[in-house]
C-alpha cells in the first residue's frame, strides 16, 4: 500500500515538474544503475533480467496512468455520489491489478534471480523512490542555482552505508 502511495506521489510531482526527456533518461540510468550495483547480477542473470524488468515497469506505468487519466477528470465539488464511488471503485481495482502484477512478475524474476536478490531488488527501488522525492522537494524549495548536481545513485549509496554502519 506504502509503495502504491508513493507510486502516485512520484507521478504526481513528475507532473508537477515537468521534465525533459533528458532529464527523464538520467533518472532511469541512476535508477537501473542503482538496481544493478545492488543485485549484483551476473552478466547471464543480467541479459534475462532487464527485459522481464522493463515489461514490468511498463506495465506498473501503465496501470499508474489509467488511475491518473480518472483522477485528472474527477471533480471533487460536482462530483455525483455515484461519480465517487466509481473512483474508489477504481483505486481499488487499481491496487488488486498492481497486487497481481507484482505476483506475477516476482515469479518470473525469481526464475532468474534469487528470493535475496529479489528483496534487495524491494528496497533498491524504495531508497531510490525516496531520494527521487527527496530531490524533487529540494529542486521545489531551493531557488535553481544552489541546486547540487550529483548522481542520485551514489547520494542513495552513501546513505545506506551510513545506515548500516560503515
Amino acid at each position: 500500500m506504502k509503495k502504491i502511495i508513493t507510486l502516485l506521489l512520484l507521478l504526481m510531482a513528475m507532473r508537477a515538474f515537468p521534465q525533459s526527456q533528458e532529464v527523464l533518461d538520467k533518472i532511469e540510468s541512476a535508477k537501473i544503475a542503482l538496481i544493478t550495483q545492488r543485485l549484483d547480477l551476473t552478466p547471464e542473470q543480467a541479459e534475462k533480467f532487464w527485459p522481464i524488468y522493463r515489461e514490468y515497469s511498463e506495465r506498473q506505468r501503465a496501470i499508474h496512468q489509467d488511475f491518473q487519466d480518472l483522477k485528472r477528470n474527477y471533480r471533487p465539488n460536482s462530483a455525483t455520489e455515484e461519480e465517487s464511488k466509481a473512483l474508489i471503485d477504481k483505486g481499488l481495482e487499481i491496487k488488486e491489478q498492481m497486487i497481481n502484477l507484482d505476483k506475477v512478475y516476482s515469479e518470473r524474476m525469481l526464475s532468474v534471480i534469487n528470493n535475496r536478490q529479489l528483496l534487495r531488488l524491494r528496497e533498491a527501488e524504495n531508497d531510490f523512490r525516496q531520494e527521487l522525492m527527496r530531490r524533487l522537494r529540494e529542486q521545489r524549495d531551493r531557488p535553481r542555482d544552489q541546486l547540487r548536481d550529483r548522481p542520485l545513485n551514489d547520494e542513495i549509496r552513501q546513505q545506506r552505508q551510513q545506515q548500516r554502519g560503515n
